[in-house]
């Protein structure tokens, strides 16, 4: 996992966009983000993510594979996925093949990009500003996790701003403060 600030550029959304500003795990944490590195054989990673279903309550898991020849309405499901959303649950994803980006708001509400590849696991909490993209090899598999039915119900900026779970997570993530 590689995490930085967006450059904000308008080149394709499928690149870096490394402004070389990185941004720590325990800066990632200070938005509720989690992310964690699965070690292993895919069996094995799958058991870590056995036992986070467990602790989590998830109940409901898919699978997802997203290129233009596997996922139908590519153009306008990328669109959807790479425009400003929160969703009322926390999004988690495993990565089980390819590669890809998501983009968070930071207290600052500068775009974090975070860069997941094979093993991550990659935990977004609810109400956070967020977005994805692939990378330019144009492929991802992910496992999805629910804690009830699968669903993936964006909610868009800025119609989401006053949305209880929006609120919520900016009063879980508390003011800056500064020295």
């Amino acid at each position: 996992m590689r995490a930085y600030l967006y450059d904000n550029s308008d080149a394709d959304q499928r690149e870096l966009h490394d402004s070389g500003i990185p941004v720590s795990i325990k800066e990632l944490n200070a938005i509720n983000v989690q992310y964690q590195q699965l070690k292993g054989t895919l069996d094995e990673q799958l058991e870590v993510v056995e036992k986070l279903c467990v602790e989590r309550s998830y109940k409901n898991r898919d699978e997802i594979h997203i290129s233009p020849e596997l996922l139908d309405n590519y153009d306008e499901k990328i669109k959807t996925f790479f425009t400003e959303h929160i969703h009322e649950d926390e999004e988690i994803r495993f990565i089980m093949a390819g590669a890809g980006y998501f983009d968070v708001r930071d207290r600052l509400d500068r775009w974090v990009r975070i860069r997941v590849e094979v093993g991550d696991l990659l935990i977004v909490p609810a109400g956070i500003y967020h977005r994805f993209t692939l990378d330019t090899s144009n492929y991802i598999r992910a496992m999805r996790l629910f804690k009830e039915d699968p669903k993936w119900t964006p909610i868009n900026r800025p119609e989401a701003d006053g949305n209880k779970y929006r609120l919520e997570h900016l009063k879980e993530i508390g003011p800056l403060s500064f020295c």
